[in-house]
């Protein structure tokens, strides 16, 4: 089934060649089902790149799925036209009555900052407070996920020595698990941060339960035990060459930095980069897809109802 989108997306053109589904709205309105609908919070400043990340692997999926797209009105995009936003791009008091089965909030290049020195952190806040009792089943990705365990649990982030860049083996600690389900003993997550949470912190508290771990750098994918809040520290949405990217801007622009670990044939930037995550990164947005399908209300508006 393909995924809803606004009509004109840009998009859309470059998912259609890559034979990824999707259905403008005035098509979807004639289908007698009931779709999923999904909200993204893009918090990523450019929001194209990560719009076509998120739905290649939204759209993989035999569920037809809404998508909305969420930018925060007290932020100005130095790198997104306001007139984008504008036409795509809805803000929490355009959607603030609507109920959705699932929210996605992106990771932000925010994360040296604390949380409440951050620009929008007020109106995050209230996005997050709203999604309790108007989102069945909310995915947190990096900064994302940083902020909402440390807003719903007081839990900690902590500053690397220096930055975790590159692709790293996390070993899957709890195979039985719905969202994790198929993925290997051992699977590969693109990283590119100079922060994590506290492992100690997240272990005491009852309600998290942490899916898969790296010895050194500690979780990488938590779940409540509702299964209602998934937390991911990595990037399984990341293109093959995303890293690269991130990797020659640094470069350019002087910095002292090595090449992302374990990502381009023998450690050599003039190789072309290994793509390694590519079906892990759909079995998990699959099965997020599937379990909020599976458990999600038919009637969302009695979502308040739910503890």
């Amino acid at each position: 089934m393909p995924i809803k989108i606004i009509e004109g997306l840009p998009v859309r053109k470059q998912l259609q060649q890559e034979q990824v589904y999707t259905i403008e709205s005035s098509r979807a309105i004639s289908q007698d089902i009931r779709p999923l609908k999904i909200l993204i919070l893009n918090l990523m400043p450019l929001k194209e790149t990560t719009e076509l990340q998120l739905l290649r692997l939204l759209g993989n999926s035999p569920l037809q799925v809404d998508i909305d797209f969420l930018h925060m009105s007290t932020h100005k995009s130095k790198n997104t036209p306001t007139s984008y936003l504008q036409k795509y791009y809805k803000t929490h008091d355009e959607i603030k009555d609507e109920h959705f089965d699932g929210l996605i909030v992106t990771g932000a290049p925010v994360e040296k900052f604390d949380f409440d020195k951050v620009a929008y952190i007020n109106e995050l806040k209230k996005v997050v407070d709203w999604a309790q009792s108007h989102v069945f089943s909310r995915f947190y990705i990096c900064w994302g996920a940083q902020f909402a365990l440390n807003y719903y649990h007081n839990i900690d982030k902590l500053h690397l020595d220096e930055k975790l860049f590159g692709i790293f083996d996390y070993h899957n600690v709890l195979p039985s698990h719905p969202y994790i389900r198929g993925f290997d003993d051992i699977y590969q997550v693109p990283q590119s941060r100079h922060t994590k949470i506290n492992e100690k912190q997240v272990r005491a508290v009852d309600d998290l339960e942490i899916l898969s771990e790296h010895p050194l750098f500690g979780p990488d994918i938590i779940t409540s035990t509702s299964q209602r809040d998934l937390f991911i520290f990595g990037h399984l949405e990341y293109d093959r060459d995303t890293l690269k990217k991130e990797y020659d801007r640094d470069i350019e622009a002087g910095a002292d930095i090595q090449p992302p670990y374990n990502y381009y044939p023998g450690d050599n930037p003039k190789e072309k980069p290994m793509f390694q995550w590519r079906s892990h990164g759909h079995l998990l947005f699959n099965n997020w897809l599937n379990e909020t399908y599976q458990n999600t209300l038919y009637d969302l508006s009695k979502l308040h109802k739910l503890k």
